[in-house]
């Protein structure tokens, strides 16, 4: 995306359920950049999350109106639908821990499949809404482990609850756009992005935000245990595949597809969304570069980074996920902007200016102009 595609969001109003997350921290900092009207809905967010440093001073200025509530209350979700009348709608709200799903998961389904119910309901009751997209996951395919990046058109059919969930997710959609919003004139699409990275995730159980606190533990300030001072990753699952890229990656490219189904409807549909075949590295090769970017960036006093695999352990998770992409690009003229290494440089910019004390909202702007600017260079 361009900065002047960009300004197509300027004073638009944008709905963006799960707002409060790691993503939704983000895409409100582009938001904001853009200067579009940004209605959150979402929880709270957890303790020491990224989400006041990136958005706070949108609240603050009344460029964003945060909603705390949850997308299982639907009677809550349409008051503030219809009291704001959106014409555009992201919605990111979900359980999207793997490992969590194993432990509720219930509460996973009901989050994942009965919230898209939910926003999809919200949205067939408010005329104003014109572009729909629903995020979910690539982990959404019947995963045989057959060694082939998955394309739009395979079966969906996820092994865990959560991967199983936002599958029925991207079905709700699916009968929505069929029963409703064809004939309502409003454009609809999924999008399955594959595993980000970036500064300011502090989610449990990723193996980026697991580095960060492990490094985070064991720098010269902070507060010392048996267990942080020593700055050794734990990695299962060294040898899994995964479609890593930066977190900017897919917001933009959610972006791109909001406004131009929402300029040509003929666009809407399911689009994979993932990084170059050369950036689908193992765990354990992700970790090894991240080190290795750490410790390139590290001051004088402080301790160099390792890992060590701790074998795999916990419940199943797939081994290999690669995703064709070829569809947003003969669509979009897509393409990633980001390496896997330039996307961990930039996670240890945004970590260490955290770490320092230093303004990390004005270090998400610089990443963001950095993206864009990198972005036209490749037109």
């Amino acid at each position: 995306m361009t900065k002047q595609e960009l300004e197509y969001f300027r004073n638009k109003k944008i709905l963006v359920t799960g707002h409060t997350g790691f993503k939704g921290s983000w895409l409100c900092r582009i938001l904001g950049l853009a200067g579009a009207r940004v209605v959150g809905y979402s929880l709270a967010p957890e303790d020491g999350a990224l989400y006041p440093m990136a958005a706070g001073s949108m609240e603050t200025s009344g460029q964003l109106r945060s909603v705390i509530a949850d997308i299982r209350d639907y009677d809550t979700l349409l008051r503030v639908m219809q009291e704001e009348q959106p014409e555009l709608v992201l919605h990111m709200a979900a359980q999207p821990i793997v490992r969590t799903s194993y432990e509720q998961p219930r509460y996973t389904y009901e989050t994942n499949v009965m919230g898209t119910v939910n926003l999809c309901e919200a949205v067939r009751m408010t005329p104003s809404v014109k572009s729909l997209l629903n995020v979910t996951t690539d982990k959404v395919y019947k995963n045989e482990e057959r060694g082939e990046a998955f394309r739009e058109d395979e079966p969906l059919d996820g092994y865990d609850p959560y991967s199983n969930s936002k599958s029925c997710s991207e079905l709700v959609t699916h009968s929505y756009v069929n029963s409703f919003f064809r004939e309502a004139g409003i454009a609809v699409s999924t999008a399955r992005a594959g595993n980000v990275i970036g500064g300011g995730d502090f989610a449990r159980d990723r193996i980026i935000p697991d580095s960060v606190r492990t490094v985070l533990g064991a720098l010269p300030s902070a507060e010392k245990t048996d267990e942080l001072c020593k700055p050794v990753i734990r990695v299962r699952n060294p040898y899994s595949i995964r479609p890593f890229q930066h977190v900017m990656e897919p917001l933009f490219m959610y972006l791109t597809i909001l406004r131009a189904q929402a300029l040509d409807p003929s666009l809407a549909g399911a689009y994979n969304i993932g990084p170059e075949d050369a950036d689908c590295v193992t765990t354990g090769d992700l970790v090894t570069r991240f080190c290795s970017a750490w410790n390139k960036a590290r001051e004088e006093d402080d301790p160099e980074l390792t890992w060590e695999n701790v074998g795999n352990i916990g419940p199943h998770e797939a081994t290999f996920l690669k995703l064709d992409c070829s569809l947003a690009r003969r669509t979009f003229g897509w393409k990633p902007v980001w390496n896997i290494d330039r996307a961990l440089a930039e996670t240890v910019a945004w970590t260490r200016a955290y770490a320092t004390g230093g303004d990390t909202e004005k270090e998400m702007n610089r990443e963001i102009e950095a993206f864009l600017a990198d972005a036209e260079q490749q037109l």
